[in-house]
């Protein structure tokens, strides 16, 4: 029961607070006096200057009662306040609203859940109001202490406590809506709100049921959900909340989630964190989702000592976050990615190297092997996030991307690469070079360019190459991969895909377009590159059928896209010197692989026949394959490639007609309008340093020089007139490696640019008159008759790999302009 006063003392009493007094009825459930309200509403709008006192003396009683426990006046004194605030929109409002949070503070401290509810109810009204003008002495720290210390409530009945806690949401969602419309905004997004605020709701966002993965944003929860389910309702208000983030205060609404994540280990398994991230992404302005990628990639960088499925679960959310940026904004944050994905992915095979070697001195724990199992997770959650970043980027920033990516392989030998695995070893290195490699094939999947040019510049391709040269066959087969993926750009490498004898090639129906200018001087400038890197790659001892199934493919491709009338002589003298090179085997190969490069001559020169359509040729290659067939099937692929295929002995004692022979393909092309001078001479691949850079040993391994001293019978000076004279002492300079180093180095290196860059006309020009020069000195000196002394130390030899030629009297070497590398 309400104090009364006596009539006289009422009287003297103000204005204002008799009204107040009104409104209370003498019995509590009969609840406001609706007459007496409209009396004291109309007195505040005539007379707003008073609003304060109304509201100093309501909160006055307000807070009597909830000390007494009536929380019938209660809720009278907290419905008369939401009237009045509804009624009175001026300034002089300002000094009422104080005595309201006031007033729904004191509710907001009491421990019953229906005062609590109430204030929350009278507050989110209040937020909802638009006031004329800021208020810059106004905080809400305590509504968010409060209101988030109610999302989190245990109570013992569970309806009670989903009561409280829904009244927690919607007090923090009227926070935010009552700050962000304010000119004081800013505060509500300070670490410290913001540190109560994001975990509150994520709090109530785990009891959500499971979602799926979802391509497109999450569904908007209906109005029912949001009132009856604190998960829907904290999803939606983490949306909103979000949503208003603007550049510099983004950083602080996301920053929290890492730390609730990693407080209750939600990174493994991490399908919350996913969804969370997902509406993060969704939620936030586009121009600012690159923030959001820093911050992820941040927080991997802080937990890189973490256990593997936890860097697994994080790489995992930073692709779906990646998945939703690469549509739209990403800004400068793409070699970032990378960069810091890379760093990782070097850290996970450095762990794996470092458990792989304690296991093999027997020091390591029982859970080693599934620690390398779970570094493989990581490993391949870094590649598909690469991957699918590299895929989803414009074609101008995937370039940048694939020369960034081949920057790092790291290549033995080699200082261009920029990624440290000194403390790797071997087996770290070999297994950082298939995984950066495997990053570079997901890159480069989809990948169009208009011209080959574009698709592998020089600054790409000459890594790319020196990378096939590698001695393990896993890495050479990606390497070839990866050139598939830039040289197919008409979708031909399903059709192609498997080594065999194509019976008719137009069943496949290839695509091709007439070869551009461009593609026609990559090749001009780049080809002699591409033979020697394929015939290289199908001499190595180690090969697989994947291997010789790519190199094959290789072949097609070039053919297809890249081959002119030119360019197809240039195959096919590859294809005879391989088939050459496997009947002479100066590498020592074994049978089957021997075998396995006559296989993919005769699949490749059979495919190549049918596609330049000559007759002839065709003919000559079906009767090689026919006769093969009934004679020597472990020539062809479809028997050498099967399990327990039969092997020759030997390869030395077969039939002429076992062979592709250079003359009749030669008398066959030159009768269709080919230019066939070419095809005589024999291809031989150019040596380079990438064999150094590789590991392999050169293909000219030695060559020793026998020298004495000239008898004393000499040529005629006329002879010799344009010729220095040798002595012991010349020679023995000539042949100081630690001199000349220098010099040689250099030498080569023009040799070498030049036989790589010069047009194939230019070279064969000099090469033919270096050849008449040679033959005119040859027959001056037969001319003179001149006899080597009879001792042979007056001869020079040379060795050149497993070939050594025939000695030559030391004069014949007096013409420095004949040499040739």
């Amino acid at each position: 029961m309400p104090t009364r006063v006596c009539c006289c003392c009422s009287a003297l009493r103000p204005r204002y607070k008799r009204l107040v007094d009104n409104i209370f009825p003498e019995d509590p459930k009969d609840g406001l006096v609706k007459a007496d309200m409209e009396k004291l509403t109309f007195y505040a709008v005539s007379a707003p200057e008073k609003l304060d006192r109304i509201g100093s003396y309501l909160a006055e009683r307000l807070s009597r009662d909830v000390v007494r426990h009536r929380s019938g006046y209660v809720l009278i004194a907290m419905e008369a306040l939401d009237q009045l605030l509804m009624a009175c929109h001026s300034q002089s409002i300002k000094p009422f609203v104080e005595s309201f949070l006031h007033m729904v503070a004191k509710l907001l401290e009491s421990g019953e859940p229906k005062l609590q509810v109430l204030g929350t109810n009278s507050f989110v009204k209040f937020a909802n109001i638009e006031e004329d003008t800021p208020s810059y002495h106004r905080r809400y720290d305590f509504f968010v202490s409060r209101f988030s210390a109610m999302c989190h409530s245990c109570h013992s009945d569970p309806e009670t406590r989903t009561e409280i806690r829904i009244a927690g949401i919607r007090g923090i969602q009227g926070v935010v809506r009552k700050t962000v419309n304010d000119e004081l905004r800013a505060t509500i997004w300070e670490p410290q709100h913001m540190d109560k605020i994001v975990p509150s709701l994520l709090f109530n966002m785990q009891k959500i049921e499971e979602v799926d993965s979802r391509i497109g944003p999450p569904a908007s929860p209906s109005a029912a959900d949001k009132e009856e389910n604190p998960a829907v309702l904290a999803e939606n208000c983490f949306r909103e909340l979000l949503g208003r983030a603007t550049f510099g205060n983004m950083n602080n609404a996301v920053r929290p989630v890492f730390a609730h994540l990693d407080h209750h280990k939600l990174w493994d398994p991490n399908e919350f964190a996913v969804h969370c991230f997902k509406i993060i992404m969704y939620s936030i302005q586009a121009q600012y989702s690159h923030h959001v990628i820093q911050e992820i990639l941040g927080h991997l960088d802080a937990r890189k000592k973490d256990p593997p499925r936890v860097r697994a679960g994080i790489i995992q959310v930073l692709l779906e976050a990646v998945a939703i940026a690469a549509k739209g904004s990403i800004g400068p944050t793409v070699l970032e990615v990378f960069n810091t994905l890379l760093k990782h992915l070097r850290l996970s095979v450095e762990l794996e190297a470092s458990d792989l070697q304690e296991g093999s001195v027997g020091s390591a724990g029982p859970n080693s092997g599934s620690r390398d199992n779970e570094e493989k997770i990581v490993q391949n959650a870094i590649i598909q996030t690469i991957g699918f970043f590299g895929s989803n980027l414009p074609d101008y920033q995937r370039s940048e991307i694939m020369m960034f990516v081949m920057g790092k392989v790291p290549v033995f030998g080699a200082s261009t690469h920029t990624l440290d695995v000194g403390q790797l070893g071997d087996l770290g290195t070999r297994r950082i070079q298939i995984m950066l490699l495997r990053s570079l094939l997901m890159v480069t999947s989809g990948y169009k360019a208009k011209t080959i040019v574009t698709a592998l510049p020089g600054s790409f391709l000459d890594p790319l190459l020196s990378a096939s040269l590698m001695e393990d066959y896993e890495l050479r087969q990606l390497v070839l991969e990866v050139m598939h993926n830039l040289m197919d750009r008409h979708d031909n490498r399903a059709k192609l895909r498997g080594i065999r004898i194509i019976p008719d090639v137009a069943d496949l129906k290839i695509k091709r377009e007439k070869i551009c200018r461009q593609d026609t001087s990559f090749m001009k400038k780049n080809g002699q590159q591409l033979y020697r890197h394929i015939y290289l790659g199908c001499k190595e001892e180690d090969n697989v059928q994947k291997n010789y199934e790519l190199l094959y493919t290789s072949l097609a491709l070039i053919t297809i896209e890249l081959a002119n009338e030119e360019v197809v002589i240039d195959l096919i003298r590859l294809a005879i010197a391989l088939q050459d090179s496997a009947l002479v085997n100066e590498d020592g190969l074994p049978v089957f692989h021997r075998c396995g490069i006559m296989a993919l001559v005769a699949a490749y020169l059979n495919f190549v026949s049918q596609m330049i359509a000559v007759p002839a040729f065709c003919q000559h290659v079906s009767k090689v394959i026919e006769i093969r067939t009934m004679e020597a099937p472990y020539f062809l692929p479809e028997h050498i490639f099967r399990d327990k295929c039969m092997l020759p002995k030997s390869l030395e004692k077969h039939d002429k007609s076992l062979y592709f022979l250079t003359n009749k393909i030669a008398e066959s092309l030159g009768g269709s309008g080919y230019s066939v001078e070419r095809l005589s001479v024999p291809y031989v691949p150019q040596v380079t340093d990438e064999d150094r850079l590789s590991r392999r040993k050169s293909i000219v391994d030695t060559v020793s020089i026998q020298v004495d001293i000239l008898p004393s019978s000499a040529p005629s000076d006329d002879a010799v007139s344009n010729t220095e004279e040798i002595t012991f002492e010349t020679l023995k300079k000539a042949i100081d490696t630690n001199g000349m180093e220098e010099q040689e180095k250099e030498k080569r290196r023009l040799v070498i640019e030049k036989f790589q860059k010069a047009p194939f006309e230019e070279i064969a020009a000099q090469c033919e008159s270096k050849a008449n020069l040679l033959h005119d000195r040859l027959t001056q000196i037969l001319e003179l008759t001149i006899r080597p002394p009879p001792s042979p130390s007056g001869t020079l030899t040379i060795t050149s790999g497993h070939a050594q030629y025939q000695s030559v009297p030391v004069y014949e070497m007096k013409f420095p302009d004949l040499c040739v590398y």
